[in-house]
């Protein structure tokens, strides 16, 4: 189908933006949600926003769309529950799949999937939201040591992530993200840099190096603070590593399932050595959002970037 074809059918469409949700990634969404309606409609487009509420069901009916621009972060939309309602209305929607959707949210299994298929991860030790904390982090002292990250079983935008520098502190740090988020898991903090690969369509796009410059690691406040964090297109790595990295994130991308766009978050150990830490299938879409920008370093402007995941949802 031509680029022309496409703009004539999605002109005929109404778009309805799904954005908000009640997820702790709420606020994000939203921001993320209206740039990609301004764009729709600076581009011609009948959008309109959906403000999605645990009635979404009644919501989406009663906006009588044609078509989904998903942009809802965390749960439901991250998860695949949305993603589910969508298909049994016959409604095409953007970016991945029921199943995809859902392993990539669960942080846990994706680090089994990496593991399997050879895809470089760190190490870790999983803690049930009933289970005793302080075996596990004996666990993980012996296996891999402090400094640790603490992270929930299925968040985004390093909600409810800790630093743990060493053991003072350190149970209290991980019963705050239990009661919090339940599920969680215990990994080594990798030293080196913190970097992403986006992916829209089939193409990798430019590693992106990110470097905060008062944080300890690339948390919340990093991410969505301006100022916060240095972007560096494309990152301070050498060929043979860039190669690496970008046909690992893609191979990652696969292996979930992943369809539209997608980010791959890393850290890299001595400039040389990637280790994959998540995947995102529904990466922010802010001004200041690490997608926007690889698409930006090579040309991809931020209409044309919504423009593409759109009309991947009609093929």
């Amino acid at each position: 189908m031509s680029r022309s074809d496409i703009v004539r059918r999605l002109r005929k469409r109404r778009i309805g933006v799904l954005m908000g949700g009640w997820s702790s990634e709420r606020e994000i969404s939203l921001l993320s949600g209206q740039q990609v309606l301004k764009s729709l409609k600076s581009q011609k487009y009948t959008a309109v926003p959906i403000d999605i509420n645990r009635n979404f069901a009644v919501q989406i009916r009663k906006a009588k769309i044609d078509i989904a621009f998903v942009i809802l972060h965390g749960r439901p939309g991250e998860d695949g529950s949305i993603q589910g309602f969508m298909e049994l209305q016959g409604i095409p929607y953007t970016g991945s799949g029921v199943a995809a959707s859902a392993v990539a949210m669960d942080k846990l299994i994706t680090k089994m999937l990496f593991k399997q298929a050879g895809i470089p991860t760190p190490d870790f030790v999983m803690v049930g939201e009933e289970e005793e904390i302080s075996p596990a982090l004996a666990q993980a002292h012996k296996r891999f040591g402090y400094p640790m990250i603490v992270k929930p079983r299925a968040e985004g935008s390093s909600i409810g992530i800790e630093l743990l520098p060493g053991r003072r502190g350190a149970m209290d740090r991980c019963q705050r993200v239990q009661r919090g988020f339940g599920d969680f898991i215990l990994e080594p903090f990798i030293r080196g840099m913190i970097a992403t690969v986006g992916i829209v369509g089939e193409e990798v796009l430019p590693i992106l190096e990110l470097v905060p410059q008062r944080r300890a690691f690339y948390d919340y406040e990093a991410k969505y603070t301006r100022g916060e964090t240095e972007f560096i297109i494309p990152a301070r790595v050498d060929k043979r590593t860039e190669k690496r990295i970008k046909e690992l994130a893609w191979k990652a991308h696969d292996l979930i399932g992943c369809c539209g766009f997608s980010r791959i978050d890393l850290g890299v150990k001595k400039g040389k050595r990637p280790y994959f830490l998540e995947i995102n299938t529904l990466p922010g879409m802010t001004d200041i959002s690490d997608l926007p920008a690889q698409a930006q370093s090579v040309g991809i402007s931020y209409d044309e970037l919504v423009f593409r995941i759109l009309a991947d949802a009609l093929t």
